[in-house]
């Protein structure tokens, strides 16, 4: 009898410790914002397949970590379910501030809604989330970025017959492309000088959509001026078929993003321009928004834009058009590429002085 009473206060004990082990942990391991000062940021990412989003990731990390922050990153690999899941479990981390770079602009609504249930601030990053309510909007004037792209082709062909492959439609960016596009084209396309022989939407921006459309006006025997890519890759697309058909040297092309396949292409004379956002800008910006809304700081805001039932506190930042004449005044200077990354096709004695 005693032996067994020695036994069961022995497991007593050994209950009460491990109980007050587990408190404790879940003291360090599960306290909230708020309980130990520490400010969390959740950055969901609608995939890292496109060159410039593994930058803004690593820039934006890099920033809000200097600023005394953690980040919890999660990369949907370019499928809206994955996102929604990945939304609604990031929310349950403690985080502060959920940051979202949408793959899908619609369909949203009710994850986010989740979110502000619980007291998180959304930011929509580069891409505008259509109906739901955010409590930010950071990102390049896209509209700028069209205007840009479709200017620098009209200065070179003033008349003639363009494509316009535009990005997916599930990006908000893309019609804001597509407007600026159109802006800068009006006065062509009003007197018929300039005429859209063809123009398409690239599912999940992939180039093949290009290239079979360039690739399809030529076997019709169309005449092709100039080719406006939604994006360096979009642009890409649209320079292989030219190739192949020889047809590259007697076709403008335009994209935009600066990936560096785009500005060696341009510093080869392949592609004419390219348009820079300069992701550090944008990324650190971000991750100082963030930071303020988690403290409760008050921000004030120069713009808005609506969401398709509201207006949303806008930062705009302005995007940079990239030719052969100013690469070494933008893309470089800013360290965005190497020069030996860019030049490396082109024979020593024609790269630009450092001057």
């Amino acid at each position: 009898m005693e032996e067994r009473l020695k036994r069961k206060l022995l497991l007593l004990m050994v209950l009460i410790m491990v109980f007050s082990s587990c408190a404790c942990g879940a003291s360090s391991e599960t306290a909230g914002p708020g309980e130990d000062d520490k400010i969390v940021l959740g950055f969901v990412i609608e995939g890292l397949v496109i060159e410039r989003w593994q930058k803004d990731r690593d820039i934006f990390v890099s920033k809000a970590k200097e600023l005394g922050a953690e980040v919890i990153v999660q990369n949907a690999n370019e499928d809206t379910e994955r996102q929604i899941e990945q939304i609604y479990a990031i929310i349950e981390e403690g985080i502060d501030v959920l940051l979202i770079l949408p793959y899908d602009k619609d369909g949203l609504t009710q994850c986010i809604k989740a979110a502000k249930k619980k007291g998180i601030k959304v930011i929509a990053y580069d891409r505008l989330i259509l109906n739901a309510d955010i409590d930010a909007y950071v990102a390049f004037n896209s509209v700028k970025v069209g205007q840009l792209m479709a200017g620098v082709l009209y200065e070179k062909v003033p008349e003639g017959n363009y494509i316009i492959v535009n990005g997916s439609q599930k990006d908000n960016n893309s019609y804001m492309f597509n407007s600026g596009f159109k802006l800068a084209l009006k006065d062509g396309l009003d007197s018929n000088r300039i005429r859209i022989i063809a123009e398409v939407w690239a599912d999940d921006w992939r180039e093949s959509e290009s290239y079979n459309t360039v690739s399809q006006a030529i076997s019709e025997g169309k005449k092709i001026d100039a080719v406006i890519g939604g994006n360096d890759r979009l642009a890409e697309g649209a320079l292989k078929a030219l190739s192949e058909n020889r047809l590259a040297d007697d076709v403008y092309v335009v994209g935009h993003d600066a990936e560096l396949s785009a500005c060696q292409r341009i510093a080869e004379g392949l592609q004419l321009a390219t348009v820079y956002k300069p992701i550090r800008v944008l990324a650190e910006g971000a991750a100082e928004l963030a930071v303020k809304m988690a403290k409760g700081i008050e921000i004030e805001y120069e713009h808005t834009i609506f969401d398709g039932k509201k207006e949303v506190p806008f930062i705009r930042y302005e995007p940079v058009l990239v030719t052969k004449d100013n690469m070494m005044d933008t893309v470089i200077k800013d360290g965005f590429h190497t020069m030996e990354e860019i030049y490396r096709n082109v024979p020593r004695d024609q790269w630009p002085s450092a001057d």
